[in-house]
């Protein structure tokens, strides 16, 4: 009897225990657990969860879709597909990746459906390989830039706008390598192409982007 009322008494101090802690105070891993509890999401938790990364996924939609009005229908259909979706991740340390790669399969599934086709743009020449047959090119996700060095944020600036100025086939698949950090293999199951084609639109966009940056490199010397 004794050893019944301990086992119900320990019970309620931890569902208290549960309540007086605020969902803002948990961490994003524990916020997620508490996404997962029930048959659908906790409300509040799954809301806190949309805060914290709501500004995360609108950076992928802009930097894959700079030109579209209507990236805030397409954020709201991520969440929903994450919020039908979280019981499957067996690792909630690994949401930010997840997250991006329903981002990215939502935008590839909607370019495919409105079929664009950007205008021709030459992107022909020559290309410098390595041993491991890749370019070295890296470009800034989510690492603050220092406010104190104005030519540092004008190079970003530029680099910014010359991906976005890149024909859509090249700019995204140029995004999904190197700012979210997808592999070859994971682009050409995404894009529907061969694996070939991912590592050729990568060099000669990367080749672009050398091209379009070089006078302002030269002047900086």
């Amino acid at each position: 009897m004794v050893s019944s009322i301990s086992l119900s008494w320990s019970s309620l101090s931890i569902a208290l225990s549960k309540q007086r802690v605020k969902i803002d105070q948990l961490s994003n891993t524990d916020l997620i657990l508490r996404c997962q509890e029930g048959n659908k999401p906790d409300r509040v938790a799954f809301s806190e969860l949309l805060n914290r990364y709501q500004p995360y996924v609108d950076k992928i939609l802009y930097n894959l879709a700079p030109d579209w009005h209507d990236r805030a229908d397409l954020a709201q259909e991520v969440w929903i597909r994450v919020y039908k979706n979280i019981n499957r991740l067996n690792e909630p340390q690994k949401f930010k990746g997840w997250l991006s790669r329903i981002t990215t399969n939502l935008f590839y599934d909607q370019l495919r459906k409105r079929k664009r086709h950007a205008p021709p743009l030459s992107l022909d020449a020559s290309i410098t390989r390595g041993d491991d047959d890749d370019l070295k090119w890296e470009i800034p996700s989510d690492v603050p830039l220092p406010e104190d060095n104005l030519s540092t944020v004008e190079f970003y600036d530029l680099l910014n706008s010359a991906i976005a100025d890149l024909p859509e086939t090249f700019r995204v698949t140029i995004i999904l390598r190197e700012i979210q950090g997808l592999s070859y293999e994971e682009i050409a199951d995404i894009t529907k192409v061969s694996l070939g084609t991912v590592k050729s639109r990568i060099a000669r966009a990367r080749n672009r982007l050398q091209l379009l940056l070089k006078p302002y490199l030269e002047n900086q010397n």
